[in-house]
């Protein structure tokens, strides 16, 4: 029966998620519960396993994010725009215009249309770019291809640095296990990432899951309204819920339909990705930072994942969130504006142009 065979491998991608956090926890790697259920998910996924993780799970995952967020930055994250403001535009700046610069590569060389190669290099918000893709004339295939290989790299050399840069000895993820909570201290915390998300969906606040409870919750936990109260088996489930819901986003069949952009893809997510590791080395000469927090904050995203890694790493969490949300509200309102830019750059005999 289709539902047997969905349980089996929903079992098996258990199993083998599990198996691999482990043993990325014994050799810690910050975010082992993130990183594990994601590469489990892609071997899955790319093998055709048809599996997808539910909408609202992804999204209840992102409100745990950002009430861990919440939780760690409060208001400092403010304090740190006011301080480091110009900096953090700079920051923000330069990898704008390196994904920018990326996606008019690509269409240049026709590997992709512009509009597809404008989002799909859009350095941040993942979801929402594919989301928004569709409505502009690009591919949201090609996009979410473009966008989830991006994240996953960004997810593999970000815990690959700070695994290297910092002793995370014992910090696999964000919250110690040790944390004392309470019922109702959970149910509060539910209430307003719930809240949250509600209030930044009626403002339409880009990452609206993720954004909402992180604002809300930071305002509530600095005033002493609020303590945020996020049991380890929740962190846990929310860290795998995001793995798998970006790792199943790759299947065969996208692979086979994007196979000749694949080797423009993976030198463009290098490219950025170096360029800010780049620019993050120049920053520990300009800031009193350490190069793991330059390098967090300049990763082009995305934010939940990031947010996680620095968390559980020993990076400054407050400039590293402080640059990204800033980002992912940039790249959101500037995403229009360099789709059309970049689709008038392509000429007119580009392969696969949206008309």
């Amino acid at each position: 029966m289709p539902e047997t065979r969905t349980l089996l491998r929903w079992t098996a991608l258990l199993a083998v998620s599990a198996a691999l956090a482990y043993g990325l926890s014994r050799a810690h790697f910050p975010a082992a519960l993130l990183l594990g259920p994601m590469l489990a998910a892609i071997i899955f996924g790319v093998r055709g396993a048809g599996l997808s993780l539910p909408r609202p799970l992804f999204l209840a995952a992102q409100a745990v994010i950002g009430c861990l967020v919440a939780r760690s930055a409060t208001t400092e994250i403010a304090a740190t725009l006011r301080e480091d403001g110009l900096i953090i535009l700079a920051v923000v700046g330069v990898t704008v215009v390196a994904g920018a610069l990326t996606g008019l590569a690509l269409t240049r060389l026709r590997v992709l249309p512009g509009t597809t190669a404008a989002w799909g290099s859009s350095p941040g918000g993942a979801a929402a770019m594919v989301a928004m893709a569709e409505d502009y004339g690009a591919d949201p295939r090609l996009v979410a291809f473009m966008q989830y290989v991006r994240v996953a790299a960004v997810v593999l050399s970000a815990s690959l640095a700070a695994r290297l840069l910092a002793d995370v000895t014992g910090a696999t993820g964000a919250a110690s296990s040790g944390e004392t909570w309470s019922w109702a201290g959970v149910a509060a915390t539910c209430a307003v990432a719930a809240a949250g998300f509600g209030l930044a969906s009626l403002l339409r606040l880009p990452s609206a899951p993720l954004i909402g409870p992180m604002l809300l919750g930071a305002i509530l936990h600095a005033s002493g309204l609020l303590d945020i109260a996020l049991p380890g088996p929740v962190l846990d489930a929310a860290y795998a819920a995001i793995g798998w819901y970006v790792g199943l986003r790759f299947n065969r069949r996208t692979l086979d339909e994007t196979l000749h952009a694949l080797p423009g893809v993976l030198a463009a997510t290098g490219a950025i990705i170096l360029l800010c590791g780049i620019w993050a080395w120049a920053l520990t000469y300009w800031l009193p930072i350490d190069f793991l927090t330059a390098f967090l904050a300049t990763s082009p995203g995305g934010l939940d994942s990031v947010a996680i890694i620095a968390v559980g790493s020993k990076a400054d969490v407050s400039f590293v969130l402080a640059v990204q949300t800033l980002r992912l509200f940039v790249v959101l309102a500037t995403g229009p504006i360099l789709a059309r830019w970049i689709a008038r750059a392509v000429p007119a005999e580009a392969p696969g142009e949206t008309p």
